[in-house]
């Protein structure tokens, strides 16, 4: 398609289907040219199993947006950007800190740009909110992000094991909100991690940083699901974010938010990245995961079962 860049699709899973696939189709800037899953496909798109044969084979696709879990995401993120691709991380960017510092050192050496995408602080009222917070300071601010994994992450045991970061795996959408909107850095004072004895990563956590923010896990809520933020001010002003940051509500009034939708918005920002040859790295979310996976108390949660 003339005019489009080229943008080869890997791992195609729940997120890529429901999420990548739709907003690669509506742009009027890319192109889905490949995928590469070991057994998913989309319609009218080369299927590959092998991440070096599609990119030896398609020269001309000089973008690679990664879906699959963090683990291995290392090792496909290192080839594409060594045969001078641009690369789309999906959140979490990698399974560790040093895998990205690595591949933000990797782009840079081949001059080709990295974007690791936080999909929630592209939801509607995030930028609301952020202009509201600015110039103010937080006194106190509480995160309530409680959903059902049986739907989200149906089977997928992967979200339980070792790099999978359980329910942080949604908590770190809520951290990349929180790190987008505050005026000012908090860190981690202490957090409370309740695992299944028969799983690796936790299930539900509650955390306390500086500067008055606290948070309340859950990935086992079902019914009506919450994903909401709500920060207080030394001045009295109220911002409460709501429906995973797509609405914001300044002291009682809705505000004014986004048209786009997240994914379209990660793809139209990539645009803008590749244009400008500017990578786009914050792992500030990945750090605070980091933080409570070092500091966080274990505590026994019942068994988990699909």
């Amino acid at each position: 398609m003339v005019g489009k860049t080229k943008v080869a699709l890997v791992g195609i899973g729940k997120i890529a289907k429901d999420q990548h696939v739709p907003s690669i189709a509506t742009s009027d800037e890319w192109d889905l040219a490949a995928t590469v899953s070991r057994e998913g496909t989309v319609e009218g798109a080369p299927a590959y199993t092998d991440i070096d044969t599609m990119l030896a084979e398609n020269p001309d696709i000089g973008v690679v947006s990664l879906c699959l879990p963090p683990v291995p995401r290392y090792h496909f993120a290192a080839a594409c950007l060594r045969a001078g691709r641009h690369v789309m991380l999906e959140k979490p960017p990698g399974a560790t800190l040093a895998e990205c510092y690595d591949l933000g050192a990797m782009a840079a050496d081949a001059g080709v740009v990295l974007f690791a995408t936080w999909h929630s602080r592209m939801a509607k009222g995030v930028q609301a909110a952020k202009a509201a917070l600015t110039g103010k300071t937080v006194e106190s601010g509480h995160i309530d992000w409680k959903e059902n994994v049986r739907q989200w992450h149906p089977d997928q045991d992967w979200v339980f094991e070792p790099g999978g970061m359980g329910v942080l795996d949604p908590g770190i959408n809520a951290l990349s909100i929180l790190t987008e909107v505050l005026p000012n850095p908090v860190h981690l004072k202490s957090a409370t991690l309740h695992t299944p004895s028969n799983r690796q990563t936790p299930i539900q956590a509650e955390l306390t940083f500086t500067g008055g923010i606290t948070a309340s896990l859950d990935w086992l809520k079902e019914g009506q699901q919450t994903w909401e933020q709500r920060f207080t001010t030394t001045d009295g002003t109220v911002v409460h974010l709501l429906e995973g940051g797509n609405r914001c509500v300044v002291d009682g009034e809705e505000q004014k938010v986004s048209n786009l939708g997240e994914y379209p918005a990660l793809y139209a920002r990539m645009t803008d990245l590749v244009r400008l040859g500017k990578s786009g790295v914050d792992l500030a979310p990945m750090i605070h995961v980091s933080d409570i996976m070092t500091l966080g108390i274990r505590k026994d949660a019942p068994d988990f079962e699909w």
